[in-house]
Formats: structure tokens, sequence, C-alpha cells
């Protein structure tokens, strides 16, 4: 451990008391045997002010001034004197100061005893106590200086993180965009082939059952290019202050996307209208992402939306029966639920999933009711 970082451990009220008694100390080593009654009372003020100094620095200098008219080199006004240059920056004070310590050291004690004979030592005693005024005063100087520099360093530190910051999120935004770049490249032209495909199928198959298909498949593939192209706008738009996509769906979509899922579902209940329009949209991707999985996990399963909601809380659940045809084994990201869970933390709110006493599953979001 280095000496300053142990000396900065110590307590203050240790390091005054400590100073204090070195005062003491050094005023009975210089007095002692020569002092008058007024010569200790001025000393014992002196040395009792220390205790203060960091609260009163300049009372304390002024307290402290009498020791330095009988004792040549005192410790207590030099103690001052270093504590009032931690604590200002006047520097014209400071030099008054020293002059001020300069001159009442270089007084005789007392002033009967001085003659013209004694002018050019005076001279080079004001001098020599004048440099030893300024020693503390430039010592406390410099300790401030380091304190300032110290806080610069950390401003600068912290200037740097945030540069750190915004260049991650610049390349963050860069990353989005060539990702958006390739999901329209790529995917989306993939499904606009499957569009297309199923379009072609739906005119020229002539079993019903193959064009109920085709014509089911192309209204997917349509709706998936949809959700991309907002999924799209949202990767372009990282960074800037549009947060949401226009339009968005909404409790009004509702049935619409259950018509087109494919699965028999029945939707029950309702939701009061002055929830907010995340929170009808977080009903809308847990409803979306609830009949995705029946259709992957359990087909041939039968679906039943809730929208329920009470004095305090909105919610609904989703539940499905038992499959009723072998599962298809499909590639899935296993992020859907983590994503719903996100979106009803955002809500306050909590989802849950697990399976139901009869052999099928429910999923559930419930959240407090927030006005739009």
């Amino acid at each position: 451990m280095s000496t300053g970082r142990a000396l900065r451990q110590v307590p203050v009220r240790a390091v005054d008391a400590g100073l204090v008694v070195l005062a003491v100390l050094d005023t009975w080593i210089n007095l002692y045997d020569e002092a008058t009654p007024i010569m200790w009372v001025g000393a014992a003020l002196g040395c009792v002010a220390l205790a203060v100094r960091r609260r009163f620095p300049l009372a304390v200098v002024l307290l402290t001034l009498p020791m330095t008219l009988f004792m040549d080199v005192a410790l207590a006004p030099l103690a001052a004197l270093y504590t009032l240059a931690t604590r200002t920056r006047n520097r014209p004070l400071l030099a008054g100061c020293a002059l001020v310590n300069a001159t009442a050291g270089t007084l005789a004690w007392p002033l009967s005893d001085t003659s013209s004979d004694d002018r050019t030592w005076t001279l080079i005693q004001f001098v020599y106590t004048l440099a030893t005024a300024f020693a503390p005063i430039l010592f406390g100087q410099l300790v401030q200086a380091r304190a300032d520099l110290a806080r610069q360093l950390v401003e600068v530190e912290v200037a740097r993180e945030h540069e750190r910051a915004l260049y991650a999120q610049t390349v963050l935004a860069r990353e989005r965009a060539q990702l958006a770049r390739e999901m329209h490249d790529v995917v989306s032209h993939q499904v606009s082939l499957i569009a297309v495909q199923a379009g072609a199928m739906q005119v020229a198959a002539k079993d019903p059952g193959a064009r109920e298909a085709a014509r089911t498949i192309r209204t997917l593939s349509v709706n998936t290019l949809d959700e991309l192209r907002h999924m799209v706008t949202l990767l372009r738009v990282s960074g800037g202050r549009e947060t949401e996509l226009t339009p968005q769906p909404t409790l009004a979509d509702l049935q619409q996307l259950i018509a087109g899922s494919g699965i028999e579902t029945t939707l029950t209940g309702g939701l009061p209208p002055v929830i907010s329009t995340t929170a009808q949209r977080t009903v809308y991707r847990t409803v979306q992402e609830a009949l995705t999985n029946v259709r992957k996990h359990a087909p041939g399963a039968r679906a039943d939306v809730r929208l329920w909601h009470d004095a305090r809380h909105f919610g609904v659940t989703v539940t499905n029966t038992v499959p009723t045809r072998p599962t298809v084994a499909l590639p899935s990201s296993r992020h859907g639920l983590i994503g719903l869970r996100e979106r009803a933390e955002l809500l306050d709110g909590t989802l849950t999933a697990e399976p139901t006493p009869q052999g099928g599953y429910e999923v559930e979001l419930r959240a407090p009711i927030r006005p739009a």
C-alpha cells in the first residue's frame, strides 16, 4: 500500500488531534523557561484553534498569528497557512496572509528592543520568514491542483466511457442496418416467391381443398411479408426518435389474426378501452405466439382465447386442447416465450406458460391497468 493511500485512510479527527499535540510540543520546546503568561495564552489559543482549521481556515490563521511574534518558526501558523491554501483559490488573500505572517515574525519582541543598527538583519529575517510562510502556501496550492487534476481525470474517464457507449451504439445501428438489408434481400425474396407460387397454385388447382390450402399459404406469406417489412423498418430507424412502428397491431386486429391462424379458435371476453396501445400490442403478440405454438406443437388442437379484466388488472388466457395429429419437427429459436415475458415485464406484468391438467397447454398474460 502506498504512503499517500495509507495517509488518506487515517481518520480526519485523528490527524487534527495529532497536529494539535505536535503544535503543543513545539510551543513547549520553544517557550520553555522564557515565556510570559501572555505568550502562553496566545500559544494555547493558536494550538487549540488547529482543531477547527478545516472549517474556519482564515480564522485559524489569524488566531495563530500571535505565535509568530515570539517564536522563530512555529508549527501552528505554518499548518494554518497550509490549510488555508488547500481551501481557497484567492491567491491575493494567500499572499496577504504570508506578508502579515512574515511581518509579525520579523518584529522584535518586545518592540522597545528594536534599534537602528538591526534594520539590515531585520530585512534579511523578513525575507527568510516570508519564504518560510510561502512554503506551506505553495505546498497547499500544489495539493489543491493535484485534487483538481484527479477530478478532471475522472471527468475525462467518464467522457471516454460515454464516447465508447456512443461508438457501440453506432456500431450496433450499423449492424442492424446491415441485418435489415439482409432480411430484405434474402428472407423477403424467398417469402415473396412462396406467395407467388401459392397464388399460382390457387388459380391452377382444381381440387377445392388444394385451392383452400394454397389460399392459406398465400395469405400467411403476405402477412409474413408485412411483419418483415415492419421489422426491417424497426431495424433501420434504430437510434432515431421513432421507437414504435406505425401501423401497429391492436385489439382491432385480433379477430383477423384468429381467423387467419388456421386453427379452430374461439374468442371470448373483452378488455377495457383505457389500456394503452403498447398493452394492446402485447396482448396481440401474446395471442399470436400462443397460436403459433399450437400450430407447431399441437396439430389438430382447438384453442380458446379469453380476454378478461377486473378492477385493477387485465389479461389474456390462451388455452389449447390436446393435439389430434402427430407433431412434426419444425425449426424454432425457442425465444418466443422469452420475448413475451420481456414484453410483460415492460407492463409490470407477468406471463405464465404451463400444461393443463387435461393434457393441453395454457399461456396467460396478466398486467395492471394503466390508462393510455
